[in-house]
């Protein structure tokens, strides 16, 4: 992350009365317990039934692990926007237990590449483990954070995300992040949440409101 970056995303912070390690913690906490304990229960819908809610194609689920979609956690999908190629590589930003990583993974085919980046390590060791188990060689996962990519300049010819831009608080320096990730001629696939209005800066400081 540049020095640039890291000054952006703490006055971002800052200026909501917030600390940026407790803002982060917070969150993680949260998806550790979609990891954990998948069937808990929680504010906002998961697993298979969420993938079917959001236009999951069948084919696109087989061979992923249940153990990946029962965590699975996003708000839309980035699939629908463009078909992922073979040949192409992908960059997923958080990437949670894996699900698009390994659906994306099985569309470019085993001599291309996806790398998926998270800040939750019960979530990476969840997609880790289920890759393993699909045999899904060509994937890779990196602890990381959205607004500092552990990806080289110009790698992806595609960048993916479901459900975090939300959750990060200075979302210029987030996508600027996927597109140094991207190639020039590169595009970003991103499934996640509006909202019609401004959000009021009372509730901006509430750190629960984060977390979802």
């Amino acid at each position: 992350m540049s020095s640039q970056n890291s000054l952006d995303v703490a006055e971002s912070v800052a200026g909501l009365g917030l600390e940026l390690c407790e803002l982060r913690e917070a969150i993680s906490a949260e998806y550790k317990a979609v990891a954990n304990e998948p069937g808990k229960g929680f504010h906002f819908h998961t697993g298979r039934p969420l993938a079917r809610m959001l236009g999951y194609d069948d084919e696109w689920l087989k061979g992923i692990p249940e153990s990946s979609i029962e965590s699975f956690a996003g708000t839309g999908n980035p699939f629908r926007l463009g078909e992922i190629e073979p040949g192409e590589r992908v960059v997923d930003v958080g990437c949670g237990a894996g699900i698009d990583s390994l659906i994306a993974a099985k569309k470019v085919g085993p001599h291309s590449r996806v790398i998926g980046v998270d800040m939750t390590s019960a979530m990476l060791d969840k997609a880790q483990v289920a890759a393993t188990a699909a045999g899904l060689s060509n994937v890779a996962f990196r602890l990381g954070y959205a607004e500092e990519l552990p990806v080289d300049d110009g790698w992806a010819d595609v960048v993916i995300s479901n459900g975090v831009l939300n959750l990060t608080p200075d979302k210029t320096v987030t996508l600027r992040e996927m597109a140094r990730v991207l190639k020039p001629s590169g595009r970003l696939q991103i499934g996640d949440i509006l909202v019609q209005k401004a959000v009021p800066e009372d509730a901006k400081r509430k750190i629960g409101l984060w977390t979802g």
